[in-house]
């Protein structure tokens, strides 16, 4: 590897993870904004998410123009591509996190729900998949990203669980409809950024190791 093909991975891997860190950052906003019914901070997460859109653009732009000026292979090659994706993954669930804190008008008591139903639960898990997975990336660690791809059917339990719940309640006139379509959306906005974790752990062991993991593949 060429010194100047190295200070650019290195220059990649920089940025990445600090897009990771802003989509985290946003994340645990919309948490917040979710759990204090604040408007404003919502507002604030959609304003940050300019930020991360930028960065995702800037960071496919540099990984074309490594591709183009280096012509990389092997496990370079595997990174940049790892990257392309993981890249798209961030700005999704940044996204998503911006459309969870704006379903925080349409929860009356979001504390009331979170007592009822493991929505706190819920969003600690897919956090803390997200967490790791930028971990594993940091320390191109495949078994931490492989933690994160078991992680995935917990948070689907909790989001088949608070979906029929919400349904049975709704059908009972426990909750009005803002209240009932809030907590869905909520639900499956977390269910949707664990999937996109899913992904970034399934691109990190494809980088540290050769393999294909998705549908449940292994090839080398």
């Amino acid at each position: 590897m060429s010194i100047h093909l190295n200070r650019e991975l290195d220059k990649l891997k920089r940025r990445i993870l600090f897009l990771g860190s802003k989509v985290e950052e946003n994340l645990n906003a919309s948490l917040e904004a979710l759990k204090e019914k604040n408007s404003r901070m919502a507002e604030l997460i959609e304003d940050k998410d300019f930020e991360i859109d930028e960065l995702e653009i800037e960071i496919e732009e540099e990984c074309l123009k490594i591709l183009a000026l280096h012509q990389p292979v092997a496990v370079d090659l595997r990174f940049i591509v790892s990257v392309l994706k993981i890249n798209n993954d961030l700005e999704r669930i940044g996204d998503l996190a911006v459309k969870i804190a704006k379903r925080a008008k349409r929860i009356v008591s979001f504390q009331a729900i979170a007592d009822i139903y493991p929505i706190d639960e819920m969003a600690a898990e897919v956090i803390k998949m997200l967490r790791n997975s930028l971990d594993a990336l940091i320390n191109h660690d495949s078994g931490l990203a492989a933690s994160v791809l078991a992680a995935d059917n917990k948070v689907d339990s909790f989001n088949k669980d608070i979906v029929q719940r919400s349904k049975q309640q709704y059908a009972d006139k426990s909750f009005d409809i803002e209240t009932f379509v809030g907590v869905i959306d909520v639900s499956r906005g977390f269910e949707r950024i664990a999937d996109h974790t899913t992904n970034i752990a399934e691109d990190i062991i494809y980088m540290v190791e050769g393999k294909i993991v998705r549908h449940g593949r292994a090839d080398t």
